[in-house]
């Protein structure tokens, strides 16, 4: 209810009653909440060095948001862009929650990501489409329960666990959609190639569809090879435990996904 000093203040603590112009008109407030704390709890954890375009080839950090104007979704995607703490602000800026919005560039306001898609896998193959991938996703909220709930409370919670669970399934679907037509294109082309007297083709006019299928197989030619989900277990249902940032908690989020990781990585040793 209060925050936590490390990650979100409430908007109405007295340390606010000289920087906040709006301290005495809460009419007016669009957020509760004011997180823009955690911006210093990363410091302590992110190199922003390396988050940056040529920083370190095997680091790569892709996050997403909405424009809260427009709707559209916003990558934040740090082999483009240089990743600042305002981006990583915006990205968990949920309304829900009472947070504001961020503004990461003069006019662009941005929500958290999840209102769009919790789990952004169009945007990640839309990033690095080329490479075949096996797809890891870690899910904080379970799709499945074993029973229903006992109180309001737990209705809410089961609520947001659905609205925020993972929605991919049209995405891989359309993915072997694409990849199936990309290779049904490809054998079309090797067999034109193949039997067609190639003397009697405009070749200006072949170039020009080679370098249309490799642009299409380049912007969205990836095959997902399997998903794999990581789910966590949630043995107490809270509607408070998306504010729970306790060292306890988290580092128990932390031993339970590496242990299912590395349960589902066994597999493929």
């Amino acid at each position: 209810m209060f925050g936590n000093d490390k990650m979100f203040k409430a908007r109405w603590r007295l340390e606010y009653l000289f920087t906040d112009p709006e301290y005495f008109e809460p009419a007016k407030w669009t957020y509760l909440y004011d997180h823009s704390p955690l911006a210093k709890t990363l410091e302590k954890y992110i190199d922003y060095e390396i988050l940056k375009p040529k920083g370190t080839p095997n680091s790569r950090l892709i996050m997403t948001a909405v424009n809260v104007l427009t709707s559209e979704p916003m990558t934040f995607d740090s082999s483009r862009q240089q990743i600042t703490p305002k981006h990583i602000l915006a990205t968990c800026g949920y309304p829900a929650y009472n947070l504001p919005w961020v503004e990461v560039e003069k006019g662009v306001c941005c929500w958290d990501g999840g209102l769009l898609s919790n789990t952004p896998l169009r945007e990640v193959i839309e990033a690095s489409p080329v490479n075949d991938k096996r797809i890891f996703l870690v899910e904080n909220y379970p799709k499945k329960i074993r029973s229903l709930p006992d109180n309001l409370a737990e209705v809410y919670h089961r609520a947001r666990d659905i609205m925020f669970c993972d929605k991919t399934l049209s995405t891989v679907a359309m993915s072997k959609v694409i990849t199936m037509y990309l290779r049904y294109i490809d054998e079309l082309y090797q067999m034109i190639e193949q039997s067609v007297d190639l003397t009697k083709v405009d070749k200006s006019q072949l170039e020009k569809i080679r370098r249309k299928y490799k642009k299409y197989k380049q912007d969205t030619g990836a095959e997902i090879k399997g998903v794999h989900y990581i789910s966590r277990d949630e043995p107490v249902h809270s509607i408070y435990e998306n504010a729970d940032f306790s060292p306890k908690v988290i580092k128990d989020s932390i031993r339970e996904g590496e242990f299912k990781t590395n349960r589902i990585l066994d597999e493929f040793a």
